[in-house]
């Protein structure tokens, strides 16, 4: 029990308060995640069933399960003579894999086969079943455009016992039970200690503190992308690159800049949280790395002018050659009037900055500009 944690610096909703992402609110089978007053997801702790649909759909991996790591999982699983995926025996419900882990595990074991015998009777089933679904077609969708032979078998496995004879856990039961299996009993008794302290009832609402902002400054890119960068070296390079449509990949993108809308705002490399938008020391270009990008819209989110868009199509070329592109540069300069760099759109040669102070001491010492630019005294008479 109380085993879903939450980590405020891994949320594209932490990075910029314009995000309308609501993955994990869309994903929970028991509607105990909503989105709180300041912009995060809260959740009541008694409520949630710890299915980590939540983990499996986070662009970022701000959830995780006290009793389950995705990651080990990874590396456990990969190094074992093991080939199914089942809620009934090592994970606490297939969505708390996300597409990225499937594909990895995929591309790096012999055989891979998801166990959906419990799914259609599963009480979490919706919307589980359809993520998972989704999930795996998405999976196999990728794994052919890159050429790789492999596919993910899903198979309605009958895995009613264990090798005592005895009936397995079914899969709805609490984390907090599996545990006894994950952790040692002292560590679940302090556990479960706390939990009696606590109560379990109320909504947990979570703040961005100084050392969350710390976090989000490093822009360090999810576990299980990295875990992708591993399945892939040891990938064979395909002899043809494909391209997907666009809204046929849901954890990475490429993009391009609408140059003539763009202002230079720097808004959206600040505020991408992996560094996959990124400049240059004076801020005069901008770069997308697309392997970087977990497609969390954060930039979309903020762009002021929309002048950030998604490419219709995703290079299948970047899983194996990955570039840095140049989606904009930008001309700067110093201004005449404070002498600082700015942004020259269109050949300004004074930054917005000293215009609107022109503009405000003019509007106090009564001046104005004629169609000549000759600057004369405002006529307040005429003017009424």
């Amino acid at each position: 029990m109380n085993g879903l944690r939450f980590e405020p610096a891994k949320c594209v909703r932490t990075v910029t308060k314009f995000s309308e992402c609501t993955s994990c609110v869309e994903a929970c089978p028991v509607d105990t995640l909503s989105i709180a007053e300041n912009n995060l997801p809260a959740f009541v702790p008694s409520v949630c069933v710890e299915c980590g649909g939540c983990m499996g759909v986070c662009p970022g991996e701000a959830f995780s399960l006290e009793a389950f790591s995705a990651t080990e999982f990874f590396f456990d699983f990969a190094a074992s003579n093991e080939s199914i995926i089942s809620c009934r025996i090592n994970v606490p419900c297939i969505m708390a894999l996300g597409s990225e882990h499937l594909i990895s595990l995929s591309l790096v074991k012999e055989e891979l086969i998801v166990d959906t015998g419990h799914c259609k009777e599963c009480p979490y089933k919706e919307p589980l079943y359809n993520l998972i679904e989704s999930s795996i077609s998405e999976a196999n969708f990728i794994l052919e455009a890159c050429g790789s032979p492999k596919r993910i078998e899903t198979k309605e496995l009958s895995l009613e016992a264990d090798e005592s004879g005895e009936r397995a856990e079914p899969a709805d039961r609490r984390a907090f039970l599996k545990a006894l299996s994950l952790k040692g009993a002292a560590e679940v008794k302090r556990e479960f200690e706390s939990l009696v302290q606590s109560s379990d009832d109320e909504k947990r609402v979570h703040e961005v503190d100084l050392v969350s902002l710390a976090k989000v400054r490093k822009k360090d890119i999810p576990d299980r992308r990295k875990i992708l960068f591993t399945a892939l070296k040891r990938t064979p390079k395909p002899p043809i690159y494909h391209t997907v449509a666009e809204d046929e990949i849901s954890f990475l993108s490429q993009k391009y800049i609408e140059q003539e809308s763009c202002t230079n705002c720097q808004m959206c490399y600040r505020i991408c949280p992996t560094g996959a938008l990124s400049s240059n020391a004076n801020m005069s270009r901008i770069y997308f790395d697309a392997m970087l990008c977990i497609k969390c819209r954060a930039c979309h989110d903020t762009c002021e002018p929309d002048a950030i868009k998604l490419q219709p199509v995703f290079e299948m070329r970047e899983f194996f050659e990955p570039t840095q592109r140049l989606l904009a540069s930008f001309t700067i300069r110093k201004c005449d009037e404070c002498g600082l760099p700015f942004t020259s759109l269109r050949g300004e040669m004074v930054c917005m900055r000293c215009m609107v102070e022109e503009d405000e001491a003019m509007e106090l010492w009564g001046l104005q500009e004629d169609e000549s630019g000759s600057v004369k005294m405002r006529d307040f008479k005429k003017e009424d």
